[in-house]
């Protein structure tokens, strides 16, 4: 930004009612322009100008792009990738655990800190931005990964076993052979080099803010912007990340979510980022705590530039999955390099438009209406158990040579439903303590399991809880090999079913149209599974003149509880009734589920402990609802609503009710 701005900047600002920005983040070849020169100026500049407006500051550690002399006195900083050695100019290029960019990225930070650590105006720290592994393979990461395998098998023979390393004479028979995971065609061990390149994420941002916790105060706290799994927008769950394990060492997590925005505009994205954030750290109570939104879009893309209305929808619809903040990238949209197309809030005049002057909106109702909205509570009696195991060892193999669906192609589908149907959703991995505590458990494609976890969600349907399967569950152990047992292995036990061939379907749909979802819609599709029922009731047999005799989709009483077994890939209309049916079998169809996508609902307890009703029209079309619970406020209006009250919500429409 031209610096002759700032002051401007800061009265445009305090005019949309920001309060909170967050800098320093991807500056360290202006704060060390040479090794171990250090120039402060533009970060003070910054942090004394916001404490004089009022506007608190986050600082980020600046690590994730590298200066320009480290990569020229050091060039291992460079990731070794499958693909070679990583070329200076992106972003994240670096290899995380290479000992000249830990040295130095130490030293910078620690200066930072040293400087800046006294500051009224900082309220917490952000450390690196977006962290990932970067894939990276040389040598030092491989070496490193030989003594992790040393740790945890202990022998070679464990590992030959165990991976079945035996096959095309991939087995090893001494430590000093150990070969490179780049080339490998073993999935079991690519998996675990995989979980080791997580640990490396979760132990570098576990070093990082260990260096800030040393100097922050108190009453400040440290968070990551985790990103998700990127399709062009924020998708699905990210495959480099365990960010369960990574959050453990931040005291607030952190998510950037992006979205299509216009024609295409749903909230999903806004409702599964939120949902795995929050779940990401448990509360007292053992459900999830609230997140920082540290990154979304203002106008971002060109395609992404909001219409009239849906700035303010998707900035309470974060409140409403209970973000307790909700940032800009960026403030301006800058004028060079790499982001140029990507606009933030201010286009690159820097005058007011549109966008910014909805902004200004929602600043002055943050404002009003913060003590209201902020630390809400959400219990939720449905929870997505994902598995960064499941979802690399899916991704090996998918549905066979050649297939490109993915394991967030499975998730998404199963995610998308419940949001539409407004359930409700916690996620959970195979290590939350807290599983037990949701009725109903819905598992796509878990592929790598451990035989523990299978017999736990076992225990967890003969107590009461129902589970919703998909197809590949159960199939192979933690280590990817295949059980060598009737599938689908240990949970058949509670799901009553076995099958041993698969097949791709050709003109394959359900027996009957047992959904009543029409002859467009009923239709199997990528993968069935050739299912014989034991215990279990058959919900739809497959209608085809040879695998019509085998079953699609099951449901098993075991115990007190009922698993789902959908064997097979169906239409998004198929799956949505699947798991409407679960829901109502579990008794948790309410209220909310009366209202259905466009028109979302989303409710929690504040800090007064009063119940909060957010709905919402994702739509360009007017639409009216029936408020049925019990007497409140509407808080952006302040007026009064009755129960049984037809609230009108306009296109791209927010109302929040507030009970008495």
């Amino acid at each position: 930004m031209p610096y002759e701005r700032l002051d401007k900047d800061i009265q445009m600002m305090k005019e949309a009612g920001i309060n909170v920005v967050r800098i320093a983040e991807s500056t360290w070849s202006t704060v060390e322009p040479q090794d171990g020169v250090f120039d402060f100026s533009h970060i003070d500049r910054v942090l004394n100008a916001m404490h004089k407006a009022g506007i608190q500051v986050i600082i980020g550690t600046p690590t994730y792009a590298v200066p320009t002399w480290l990569v020229k006195k050091y060039p291992d900083v460079l990731a070794t990738t499958p693909q070679g050695q990583n070329r200076y100019g992106v972003r994240q290029n670096m290899d995380i655990t290479n000992t000249h960019f830990r040295f130095h990225a130490e030293r910078v930070i620690r200066k930072i800190m040293e400087h800046v650590k006294g500051h009224p105006a900082i309220i917490g720290y952000q450390v690196d931005n977006e962290t990932k592994h970067y894939n990276t393979t040389g040598a030092n990461v491989q070496a490193l990964f030989v003594q992790y395998m040393k740790t945890k098998y202990k022998t070679l023979d464990a590992i030959n076993k165990a991976y079945g390393l035996d096959y095309w004479s991939n087995r090893i028979n001494n430590w000093a052979d150990f070969p490179s995971t780049v080339g490998s065609i073993n999935a079991s061990l690519s998996a675990e080099f995989s979980k080791f390149q997580r640990k490396l994420v979760t132990d570098y941002l576990a070093w990082q803010a260990a260096l800030v916790r040393e100097y922050k105060r108190p009453d400040q706290f440290i968070t990551q912007n985790f990103d998700l799994d990127w399709r062009g927008y924020s998708y699905g769950i990210q495959a480099d990340v365990d960010h369960f394990a990574a959050a453990k060492s931040m005291d607030i997590a952190g998510i950037d979510i992006y979205h299509p925005t216009q024609d295409k505009l749903t909230g999903i994205e806004i409702s599964l980022g939120g949902d795995l954030t929050r779940s990401m750290k448990l509360d007292a109570s053992n459900r999830g705590k609230n997140y920082l939104v540290l990154e979304t879009e203002a106008q971002g893309f060109p395609q992404w530039v909001p219409y009239p209305g849906q700035l303010r929808l998707q900035a309470f619809s974060h409140l409403a999955s209970g973000a307790n903040m909700l940032e800009y990238w960026h403030w301006h949209s800058i004028h060079n390099s790499a982001e140029t197309y990507w606009k933030g809030l201010l286009s690159h005049d820097f005058e007011p438009n549109p966008t910014y002057d909805e902004a200004k909106t929602i600043g002055r109702d943050f404002e009003k209406l913060s003590s209201h909205l902020v630390n809400l509570k959400k219990t939720n009696a449905v929870a997505m158990l994902f598995s960064n195991e499941a979802l690399t060892a899916f991704n090996a193999f998918s549905f066979g040579w050649g297939a490109s669906q993915k394991y967030n192609d499975v998730l998404r589908p199963m995610y998308d439903a419940l949001y539409e149907m407004n359930v409700g959703v916690d996620f959970v991995d195979p290590t939350s303590t807290n599983l037990e505590s949701y009725k109903v458990l819905i598992v796509p494609a878990l592929y790598a399991a451990s035989d523990a976890l299978l017999e736990r969600l076992n225990r967890f349907v003969k107590n009461g809880g129902h589970i919703v399967y998909t197809f590949k569950s159960g199939f192979s152990d933690e280590n990817v090999k295949v059980r060598a047992t009737r599938q689908p292995g240990i949970i058949n036990e509670a799901c009553g079913i076995y099958y041993s061939q698969f097949t791709i379907p050709q003109q394959v749909s359900l027996k009957d149209d047992p959904y009543k979802v029409g002859k467009e819609q009923n239709v199997v599709k990528t993968w069935m599974e050739l299912i014989t029922p034991t215990t279990a009731s058959v919900l739809a047999y497959y209608d085809h003149p040879v695998w019509g005799k085998y079953a699609a989709i099951t449901e098993n009483k075991y115990g007190t509880g009922l698993a789902t077994y959908i064997g097979c890939i169906t239409s998004d209309a198929i799956l949505k009734k699947v798991l409407e049916d679960a829901v109502k079998k579990a008794g948790i169809w309410g209220a909310e589920q009366q209202l259905s996508f466009p028109l979302i609902t989303k409710s929690g307890v504040n800090q007064q402990g009063k119940t909060i009703h957010y709905y919402f029209n994702y739509s360009a079309t007017p639409a009216s609802l029936t408020y049925t619970y019990k007497a409140g406020k509407e808080l952006l209006s302040n007026g009064a609503i009755a129960p049984n009250a037809v609230m009108p919500l306009e296109p791209w429409g927010v109302k929040i009710v507030e009970e008495n």
